[in-house]
C-alpha cells in the first residue's frame, strides 16, 4: 500500500497536480490547520477541491485530525520553537486522537497528506505517515512527491 505526502510550497501548478496524476493519487487528504493560505492561489481548499477533480478525477478531504493546533504552530514559527519539540508536541496530539482517527475509517491507500511546506523532513505530514505506517500497518510504504 502506497501513502504520499506532498507539499506545495514553491511549486508550480502545473508540477503539483502532474505529480499527483503521474503518482496515480486518488485523494488528496489535506492535513493543514489553516487551509485558505495565501501562499499559493491553487492550494485554497474550494480551488484544490476543483483542480484536483478537474485534472485528476482526485478526490479531497480536509482532514482536520491530523491538523496541528494553532498553539503549537505559533509556538514552532512565530517563537522560532525547535522542531524536536514540535515534532514531539504533535505526535502527542495524534496519538490522543487517535481513537477518533481510527473510529472514522479512513481509506489511506493512495492518499496523499498534503501540507504547505516544501520538503517533508521538517513537516508534521511526514510524522503522520509514519505514525500510521506504525499503527495501522507495516507495509504501508510513504513515498514523499
Amino acid at each position: 500500500m502506497k501513502l504520499f505526502t506532498i507539499g506545495f510550497t514553491k511549486r508550480k501548478a502545473k508540477d503539483f497536480f502532474e505529480t499527483l496524476v503521474a503518482s496515480k493519487v486518488k485523494r488528496v487528504l489535506d492535513v493543514r490547520l489553516n487551509n485558505v493560505s495565501q501562499l499559493a492561489g491553487f492550494s485554497k481548499k474550494e480551488d484544490l477541491q476543483y483542480f484536483l477533480k478537474k485534472i485528476g478525477n482526485i478526490d479531497y478531504e480536509h482532514l482536520t485530525l491530523f491538523a496541528p493546533t494553532q498553539e503549537m504552530l505559533d509556538q514552532y514559527k512565530k517563537e522560532k520553537g525547535s522542531w524536536a519539540d514540535y515534532e514531539k508536541l504533535y505526535l502527542n496530539l495524534i496519538k490522543k486522537r487517535f481513537n477518533e482517527i481510527k473510529s472514522q475509517k479512513y481509506n489511506f491507500e493512495d492518499s496523499c497528506l498534503l501540507c504547505s511546506e516544501e520538503k517533508p523532513h521538517f513537516c508534521h505530514r511526514r510524522v503522520a505517515a509514519e505514525f500510521l505506517k506504525k499503527e495501522y500497518d507495516q507495509n504501508i510504504n510513504i513515498v514523499h512527491l
